[in-house]
């Protein structure tokens, strides 16, 4: 990313896709380039973004995003495909169709991007907490897990918690998603992991507090127990102060 005093004008649209340990400089950098009429999009996990975003830019420049791939960067930096979806939605917080999510959608038209409303991004979050969490608390795909005994039973259990509480945050999850992603997540021989995941794998910083922290938080403050949820929270923070440490004994 350019740095901010190279940024020539206001922008019209944003899209944000950085990691979440990435957004306060983020935001520092293309803060410039926000003015009056400018939209941002962020395609970025869970919801924590939301506040960060609104709190510096106000309510009115925000829209709700969420983007839906698997990817990878190899050894050659090259993008890796890893799955044959791929699906950008974005929207009105609220979810009305506005003159301003229209000329969006103009400009976005023919490139596959759909309109989106708060849920949509739910269950982007209920669907990565529950796969990344499973996977990164028991190291091994869905396939690997769902090969144990009790393995499906588990990651089912896991996928409980976090729909409690996207519906006691006020985001029930509708019946075509639970009985579309159920199977998912039990599926033999599947090779479905996540980001997450693929970065504890490689060593590489994860999204443990944006996807992982901020969902059990909600869900504390709703009166929502989620054990297996918070082991994976307490896994993953962990091996990231581990990290952390040996990167700075080596500095």
């Amino acid at each position: 990313m350019r740095k901010a005093a190279a940024i020539p004008s206001q922008y019209d649209v944003i899209l944000l896709s950085v990691k979440s340990y990435a957004l306060a400089a983020a935001i520092d950098d293309f803060a410039p380039s926000v003015g009056p009429q400018t939209v941002i999009i962020p395609v970025l996990n869970g919801m924590q973004h939301m506040d960060a975003l609104r709190q510096r830019f106000g309510e009115k420049s925000v829209l709700g995003g969420g983007c839906f791939v698997a990817t990878e960067i190899d050894a050659q930096g090259r993008i890796i495909q890893l799955a044959d979806f791929q699906n950008l939605t974005y929207g009105e917080l609220d979810g009305k169709m506005t003159s301003r999510i229209e000329a969006v959608h103009d400009a976005f038209r023919g490139a596959g991007f759909d309109t989106a409303i708060l849920r949509d991004m739910w269950q982007k979050w209920v669907w990565l907490a529950s796969v990344g969490a499973v996977t990164c608390l028991l190291n091994g795909s869905i396939g690997e897990i769902a090969a144990v005994p009790g393995g499906a039973e588990l990651t089912l259990s896991v996928f409980h918690e976090c729909t409690s509480i996207a519906g006691a945050c006020g985001y029930p999850l509708s019946e075509t998603f639970l009985a579309e992603k159920s199977p998912q997540l039990t599926a033999p021989g599947s090779p479905l992991t996540t980001s997450m995941y693929r970065d504890l794998k490689d060593q590489a910083p994860v999204e443990v507090e944006s996807i992982l922290g901020d969902l059990i938080e909600r869900g504390r403050k709703q009166g929502v127990s989620a054990p297996l949820l918070q082991a994976a929270f307490v896994r993953l923070t962990i091996y990231q102060q581990g990290r952390a440490a040996v990167k700075a004994a080596a500095s």
